[in-house]
């Protein structure tokens, strides 16, 4: 027994007891600050190398990292060769400013010091010029706001909507500050990876991973997209009585994680966003949708319904995404993380795309490695978009979803498919891309006339609706397909005039629900002649989703089929059929609902029951934006014109780009 106790206690008392420094000693280097900061004026700073050990230090090499901006630069004499223990010496780093507002770069000190062999005895010093921090208050303060709303006392739930509004509307006035501070024509070859308003520092550095992110011209102008969409959200939200702090909570994180999707550079935070909005939109759709009901065929549906579906399809896109992101982070070249430590892999989306060649990454399951991945993405990405046959969740999540989610849902959700390959599957893959060019553009086309189809087949306004989105989205599928100019910008303007117009007709859609609780063509007629302003609001945006000249659904269209009919003649002429299908349902509707004798079933609720205040304010804002674009489309053409150009060019097609930006 005391045999036993003494073992059990030996190692402990080992553990306690002093330890010695073996024979000869040993170095220790140290550096502070690890981190320098320079204002965009530019300047000099210095950082102070200090060897805390009882042996001298070899200093073998002070230089930027390979990847560091040109506009840093090691001023100072080089240190000493051997530095004695408790001395230390001095490097000063300048900053000169140039044409890019900001720099990023890191200076590594190559030493014998034995505490950092396991990272290549380099000790780094991460080095930023002008960070900004304006994408992560945008990303964080409708978080921030989502905590608020959940400490509110209960008999004060009644504020959430208040809050909710504050956190909303704070990120949309930071979303105006960066469409105007934005510069134009900024690209790849400017520095950066053609990103502004970058932050860059490591986040889990065991794991290679970082907090990275930043906007070029594609991804601001979704942000601005969320941003507005989200605010209007929040006053669609108005009338919800049930659970005031957890709905306005969940929405809040809902928006967080949609604009991190468009800030993220960094795969893994990507991933983290991705997954952020799966969990607040299955509860959104769920507890707040339409409660469950029996059909006719039996079958029972409703909110959990929906949102169960929901679920399962984005889980599965999300699960063959995360296994693409494996697969691309073990075949990545070794590189330097933003604190100057080499890194044998990288999450860093940039660096995959422009600093990694794929091609010759092998096989993956017996089929080459980058089809594979491809096709992992693009099938994540696809159910978002949502394409055939991966669409069959939309519909029902729009039908059960509350007014404010169904505007989420095809205002942004949508748009993060056909982001995330123009973001990913292009740029990192691109001969894949090229190889399955007229894959997607055949999808594309499906898209379109199905959905146009299916749309003329409804009863139902809200999934009539519903179907003409996945119609919509086909257009920026043909368009991507075709890697010209005109095709991809085209496609980026639809996402954009999409997400304006079908948020319009959702909003409206849910104000006649509000009233009547009920949102069947046939059961309406005549309410131009006691609702004039709400159906003057909606034929106007039932023009402007067909593509009427004059309003922005028009030019986004003209875009996809200029710049898609030299590549693919028979499927860009066969896409313009889903013109007139458009047309057709649309009229369709405007006539049985708004025209002919009124339905005196509903003159208790209707008569004298107009678009109220709340509603106007909601609607103008995209009503102006309709207009504004429709006439004059260059201000978002020049916004994102060179993303898209760099994003051609990383495909290998920059000298099929129609110049069409002035």
């Amino acid at each position: 027994m005391k045999r036993a106790l003494f073992a059990l206690l030996l190692p402990l008392v080992a553990a306690a007891a002093p330890q010695h420094t073996p024979s000869g000693g040993q170095p220790r280097a140290t550096v502070e600050p690890c981190a320098l900061t320079f204002p965009a004026s530019g300047g000099e700073q210095s950082v102070t190398i200090r060897n805390d050990g009882n042996a001298p230090l070899a200093i073998s090499e002070v230089r930027l990292s390979g990847d560091s901006d040109a506009a840093f630069a090691i001023t100072s004499e080089p240190p000493p060769a051997a530095l004695a223990p408790g001395k230390s010496a001095t490097v000063k780093v300048k900053y000169v400013p140039g044409r890019k507002a900001q720099a990023f770069g890191a200076v590594q000190i190559v030493s014998n010091d034995p505490g950092a062999a396991s990272r290549e005895r380099v000790i780094g010093v991460r080095l930023a010029a002008n960070p900004s921090s304006l994408l992560s208050w945008m990303i964080f303060l409708p978080l921030m706001g989502a905590f608020a709303v959940l400490l509110l006392p209960r008999e004060k739930a009644a504020l959430a909507k208040w809050v909710a509004l504050a956190a909303a509307a704070v990120p949309m006035a930071l979303a105006v500050a960066l469409f105007g501070s934005f510069q134009r024509g900024f690209g790849i070859a400017d520095g950066n990876y053609g990103l502004q308003f970058v932050q860059h520092f490591v986040w889990i550095e065991s794991f290679n991973i970082e907090y990275y992110v930043g906007v070029d011209g594609v991804s601001v102008a979704m942000i601005i997209l969320t941003a507005l969409i989200g605010l209007i959200g929040v006053g669609a939200s108005w009338n919800i009585e049930k659970s005031l702090r957890g709905y306005f909570a969940m929405y809040l994180l809902l928006l967080s994680g949609m604009m991190g999707v468009f800030c993220a550079a960094d795969f893994f935070l990507f991933y983290v966003f991705w997954e952020v909005m799966l969990l607040p939109m299955y509860f959104l759709i769920g507890i707040w949708g339409a409660p469950p009901r029996k059909e006719a065929d039996g079958r029972v549906r409703g909110g959990p319904y929906a949102a169960i579906k929901f679920f399962l399809y984005t889980l599965l896109g999300s699960v063959l995404m995360l296994l693409a992101i494996i697969a691309l982070y073990y075949k990545s070249a070794g590189t330097t993380l933003a604190n100057g430590l080499p890194a044998q892999h990288t999450f860093d989306i940039l660096k995959l795309a422009h600093a990694n060649d794929f091609s010759a990454a092998g096989t993956l399951l017996g089929f080459d490695f980058t089809k594979v991945v491809w096709i992992a993405f693009f099938v994540g990405f696809a159910i978002k978009v949502p394409m055939f046959p991966f669409h069959t969740w939309l519909p029902d999540a729009h039908v059960e979803a509350p007014t404010a989610i169904s505007v989420i849902l095809a205002g942004v959700l949508l748009k993060m498919g056909t982001y995330g390959m123009l973001r990913i599957n292009f740029p990192i893959l691109p001969e894949a891309t090229r190889w399955a060019a007229t894959g997607v553009a055949v999808f594309g086309v499906i898209n379109i006339l199905y959905g146009a189809f299916c749309a003329m087949a409804q009863k139902d306004l809200k999934r009539m609706v519903a179907y003409s989105s996945i119609s919509h989205m086909g257009y920026c599928l043909l368009g991507m397909a075709a890697f010209t100019g005109s095709g991809m910008s085209g496609a980026m303007m639809q996402m954009f005039n999409h997400g304006t117009i079908t948020s319009m007709l959702f909003m409206l859609v849910g104000v006649i629900y509000d009233r009547t609780h009920t949102r069947g063509v046939d059961d309406f007629g005549g309410l131009a002649k006691v609702m004039p302003i709400y159906s003057a609001l909606f034929g106007f945006a039932f023009m402007a989703s067909l593509g009427l000249p004059g309003l922005s659904g028009f030019i986004g269209e003209v875009l996809v089929f200029l710049g898609s009919f030299p590549a693919f003649r028979v499927m860009t002429a066969l896409a313009a059929l889903g013109v007139v299908l458009t047309a057709a349902y649309h009229l369709w509707a405007i006539q049985r609902v708004h025209l002919g004798p009124f339905n005196e079933k509903w003159k208790d609720v209707l008569v004298g029951n107009d678009v109220n205040t709340r509603e106007l304010l909601c609607l103008a804002p995209l009503v102006i934006i309709v207009i504004a674009l429709g006439f004059y489309p260059a201000p978002m053409l020049e916004l994102f014109g060179q993303g898209v150009a760099d994003t051609l060019a990383a495909v290998g097609v920059g000298s099929a780009i129609i110049a069409i930006v002035p």
